[in-house]
């Protein structure tokens, strides 16, 4: 089970040839479970265009089931997160992002990013990185 951040969804979308969407064509032929998270979704869709883009999107993600991002849980360990990397002296730039690594992080699910404002999280808080092993 893998969740995919909107930063290797907006790339996949527009076709881009990236090591990213390799790994995710690579992980979706190997017949891992994908994850979207709701805020993610939200990410994705926001900078959609146009309502036919929007349908077409919703229709390609529906085989996938979403999970939801925050709660009561995940969003005081993301502050708890926050501090922890303020602490050593790195401050998290999106909180969305910092709530997407910490259900990660709180429920074991490997992350597939291209977004490196995740690289602490996986340094120093041990988020997982999406492989394909």
């Amino acid at each position: 089970m893998v969740l995919v951040d909107t930063s290797v969804l907006i790339d996949y979308f527009k076709a881009a040839d990236t090591k990213e969407t390799a790994l995710l064509d690579a992980l979706l032929d190997a017949g891992v479970s994908i994850l979207i998270g709701d805020l993610v979704l939200m990410e994705l869709l926001q900078g959609v265009r146009s309502d036919e883009q929007v349908r077409l999107v919703l229709q390609e993600l529906s085989v996938y089931p979403t999970i939801t991002i925050g709660g009561p849980e995940c969003t005081i360990q993301a502050a708890h997160h926050n501090r922890q990397l303020r602490g050593i002296g790195i401050t998290p730039r999106k909180c969305i992002d910092t709530l997407i690594a910490t259900r990660c992080i709180l429920e074991d699910i490997p992350l597939h990013f291209s977004d490196r404002d995740f690289e602490p999280f996986v340094q120093h808080l041990g988020l997982a990185r999406a492989t394909l092993s």
